[in-house]
């Protein structure tokens, strides 16, 4: 089905196109030629719009780390002021993105085929992460931490949450749990681990 859109706005009909082709299809069928005829323009547009591959992907991209940031923001703010509140919420939210949008989250971090130059993908990049950061800081408990322990804090956050993320899309979470523990509820797994409630993994029996 081809993205409709109105006259001057062909730049983003032709990002939601791509994101349409990606997620439906995956990477492999993502190309200018194909963005075209999802979003029912000449073969020429994306080329006019984004220069080539790499610079439609990257705006794809952008469009995500984005998305993923309003992600963050809404979630850490609904789980409360604590700051282990409001990381736990920030892990649901990050996880909660990439399960509804896997296509889009691997690209997101697929290097290779973005131009991180582009100054639109940097930006949106460095604002998902600043938050992440910004989060891991509140957690700390020996008040104006160093930014070292921060960047820790940080770096530890997202680790957990983006490892989890990764493992749901490709399925082994729950391979391995069904083989490890026959039954296991998996949501109250992802749970646990982005709590790091230990009391909870009970709840996964």
């Amino acid at each position: 089905m081809s993205v409709t859109y109105h006259h001057g706005s062909l730049h983003a009909a032709l990002i939601a196109a791509a994101e349409a082709i990606l997620e439906r299809e995956g990477i492999g069928a993502l190309t200018l030629r194909a963005a075209a005829r999802e979003a029912g323009v000449s073969h020429a547009a994306p080329t006019h719009h984004f220069g080539g591959l790499s610079g439609l992907l990257s705006a794809l991209a952008a469009s995500g780390f984005i998305r993923l940031r309003s992600n963050l923001v809404v979630e850490a703010d609904a789980a409360g002021p604590a700051p282990k509140a409001r990381a736990a919420g920030l892990g649901r939210g990050y996880v909660a993105f990439a399960r509804a949008h896997p296509g889009l989250f691997l690209l997101m971090f697929r290097s290779e085929q973005l131009d991180w130059s582009n100054p639109t993908l940097s930006q949106a990049g460095a604002a998902a992460f600043g938050l992440m950061s910004q989060v891991g800081a509140e957690t700390q408990t020996s008040g104006a931490a160093p930014p070292f322990q921060n960047l820790v804090a940080a770096a530890t956050l997202w680790s957990r949450v983006h490892g989890l993320a990764i493992l749901l899309i490709d399925g082994r979470l729950n391979a391995v749990a069904d083989r490890l523990l026959p039954g296991a509820d998996i949501e109250a797994l992802i749970e646990a681990v982005i709590t790091g409630d230990r009391q909870q993994e009970e709840t996964a029996l």
